[in-house]
């Protein structure tokens, strides 16, 4: 054996593929790594001039040190990795980054295993830094699903102003399942680095994504070595009660081979903070990950590990939890063959077959790639995660006579697909797709009772899914882009009288995903706290009545009718009344707080907004009226429109109507779509004034 593995060092280059990062990565010019010696925390590190600049965070990472090689065990390779961090505690509010979590993975009796934690406290009492060592009572280990438990340990003695600092190493047979390296966290970072050496036996796919720049970034070819050891049974020829004995020995040897050694590190990274209109800040956190994209085994064949979509798609089809599901659905024929007779067209039957999965089965709320069971478990016992329920539906609409075909996505909360990467944990969702007679593709869901047919939930908004296809076809991608939007509709009727008071009849309709989303809140508040939530985001407002129409019907608007009195909130005078009816229904506040974003904003689908106003002027006034406004952002991507009219005398007509005809915008377009939304929201309160005559 072990002259095998030598002649498997010998014959193997190892390539490594660094795939381009999400934004473009600059090195630092004149980065210098960082030293520090672990139990001895720097004095500097406690004065608190040093941390002005963070005075916002609750605390901040000094130093964080992580390195991966492989050994050895035997004749079999192992990874191991190390890490180290020292984080200042500056506020209360940063005591629970003194909880440490490890990740570990175990599978068929094999485990990661945890050596060498340590870990303290350092505080400054009087003067002097008392150091609290971190004691086993402090330590556990939690299970956190099948193949997934974590090492979970609370450093000790934790107050405002410490350091606390741990280190710990982590071996792993697995080496697949090389863990990503984070430079960012949602506290600022001041030295991240890491450093890795792989040898020439293994190939792994690279990927560096986030906003933040390198400080260092090196490769260097190197030789290292690597000592085999074989154990093997020697007879010794003693003969005991008819047998022979014998004893194990060791036979090692010394084996030269390649590897490269990869050096990566940040300095003084901000804080990854959430913003609105973020999918999950997984995908946009700075993160280096790996992939096991190939090894040689002994004897020189080399296994392709990642497969390319090819072989995911086989998989996927082949799996007892997956595509061996959709051909095991015969307990349906019966119901299907009457829905196919009553529906010849196969859009209407497509929404009749998801009607009778819906009404048969709940959804649980729990997003999963494959189904916890068999279809007709599921079936019967009236409830399931995402996966049985889009599996069941899928295997129905074949049973109808129907082509469907599942489509795997992930859901924004889940994280980005990076399509370089053909890798079955991005995934953890599965729709349908039906190809329908005009060349068009209905996308198929049937876990949400409140949207129409062809609607997705609004979690699976994530740009691009991947199309499971037959076994011998090839899949592809699918773009998940909605033809729904956010669609707002306000049309008002109001009269104000001469003391400023607003008096009328608002009707509003949600449609699309602005409808999905207003018709979950109904469902849980019920119509009156529904309706008490305008008032408490008015508290000026009183709403003496009201009714809802289209309530069930989820291919409607959902709409709203009230009536609604609104004091003067500056009193007029006999000559003059200052009155901002738009302010009252617009968005109020200007969702992009930050002058600058380093990564897109996702809306998950277009918007519209329009409201409709007319305003009855009391007897014996007139109004001065604002100057209309058009608001276009590059290359049409969006407009806000503004005009005041008085076709009739007396009364006054404002519209307000912003749309924006993009679901996605770079971080090169944020400081535009922010002035966009000021502008939008500075004539929306742009006051009226009403002018005795």
């Amino acid at each position: 054996m072990i002259q095998k593995l030598r002649t498997w060092s010998s014959a193997v280059v190892g390539v490594l593929g660094l795939l381009g990062p999400v934004a473009s990565q600059a090195q630092q010019a004149g980065a210098q790594p960082v030293v520090i010696k672990f139990g001895k925390p720097e004095l500097a590190d406690f004065a608190a001039k040093n941390f002005v600049g963070d005075s916002a965070a609750a605390a901040v990472v000094l130093y964080d040190f992580g390195t991966a090689r492989f050994t050895l065990n035997g004749l079999s390779f192992q990874m191991e990795t190390e890490r180290t961090t020292r984080i200042k505690i500056l506020k209360k509010a940063g005591y629970e980054y003194a909880t440490v979590e490890i990740p570990l993975y175990h599978r068929n009796g094999s485990e990661e295993k945890v050596t060498n934690l340590k870990g303290f406290t350092y505080n400054v009492v009087d003067g002097k830094v008392e150091k609290v060592k971190l004691e086993s009572a402090n330590m556990f280990t939690e299970e956190r699903n099948q193949n997934n438990r974590v090492r979970k340990f609370t450093l000790p003695g934790v107050r405002e102003g410490a350091i606390i600092e741990y280190s710990y190493s982590v071996t792993s047979d697995f080496l697949f399942n090389f863990q990503p390296w984070t430079f960012q966290r949602d506290i600022p970072t001041r030295w991240s680095e890491f450093r890795a050496t792989i040898p020439e036996y293994f190939t792994y796919k690279m990927l560096m994504q986030g906003y933040e720049p390198l400080a260092l970034q090196t490769q260097e070819e190197v030789s290292t070595q690597f000592t085999a050891t074989e154990r093997v049974q020697r007879a010794d020829g003693v003969t005991i009660g008819g047998g022979v004995t014998s004893h194990s020995a060791s036979s090692t040897e010394t084996i030269q081979a390649r590897a490269t050694n990869y050096h990566w590190a940040m300095q003084n990274v901000p804080a990854l903070r959430e913003e609105p209109f973020m999918t999950t800040p997984r995908d946009y956190v700075a993160r280096l990950d790996f992939e096991l994209a190939g090894e040689r085994m002994p004897g020189g064949a080399y296994q392709n590990r990642s497969g390319g979509w090819q072989k995911i798609n086989s998989e996927l089809m082949a799996h007892e939890e997956f595509g061996l599901l959709l051909e095991r659905a015969g307990f349906l024929k019966e119901a299907l063959h009457v829905l196919a007779i009553q529906h010849p067209d196969p859009a209407a039957r497509a929404a009749a077959v998801r009607t009778l999965v819906q009404q048969t089965v709940k959804y649980d709320g729990t997003n999963r790639l494959l189904a916890s069971g068999s279809l007709k478990h599921t079936w019967e016992q009236h409830r399931g995660n995402s996966a049985d329920v889009n599996l069941l539906l899928i295997a129905a609409l074949r049973q109808a006579g129907l082509p469907a075909q599942p489509v795997v996505l992930s859901t924004r909360t889940h994280g980005r697909i990076n399509e370089s990467f053909p890798l079955l944990e991005q995934y953890n969702y599965v729709v349908g797709l039906l190809p329908l007679a005009d060349s068009t593709e209905l996308l198929l869901d049937a876990t949400e009772p409140l949207l129409p047919c062809g609607m997705l939930p609004a979690r699976c908004l994530s740009q691009l899914g991947r199309l499971v296809a037959a076994r011998e076809q090839p899949g592809r991608w699918v773009t998940l882009a909605p033809k729904q939007h956010h669609n707002h509709f306000q049309n008002i009727k109001m009269a104000v009288d001469d003391q400023g008071n607003l008096t009328g009849e608002v009707h509003e309709e949600h449609g699309g995903y602005a409808g999905a989303l207003a018709r979950e809140e109904l469902q849980a508040l019920g119509e009156k706290k529904y309706v008490s939530q305008l008032t408490t985001r008015h508290p000026s407002w009183e709403v003496p009545s009201y009714k809802f129409a289209a309530v069930g019907e989820v291919a409607q608007p959902l709409a709203l009718t009230y009536a609604l009195r609104q004091p003067a909130s500056t009193p007029g005078t006999a000559q003059e009344i200052y009155v901002s009816p738009l302010a009252s229904f617009g968005e109020g506040r200007n969702p992009f707080h930050h002058a600058v974003r380093t990564y897109p904003v996702d809306f998950g689908a277009p918007t519209q907004d329009v409201i409709m106003l007319t305003l009855t002027l009391p007897a014996g006034y007139t109004a001065e009226l604002p100057k209309p406004a058009v608001v276009d952002l590059p290359d049409h991507g969006g407009r806000y429109m503004y005009s005041a009219s008085s076709t009739t005398p007396g009364t006054v007509q404002l519209m307000s109507r912003l749309v924006l005809n993009k679901a996605v915008y770079g971080a090169e377009e944020y400081a535009n779509l922010r002035e966009f939304y000021r502008l939008a929201l500075a004539k929306q309160s742009e006051a009226l004034v009403l002018k005795k005559i």
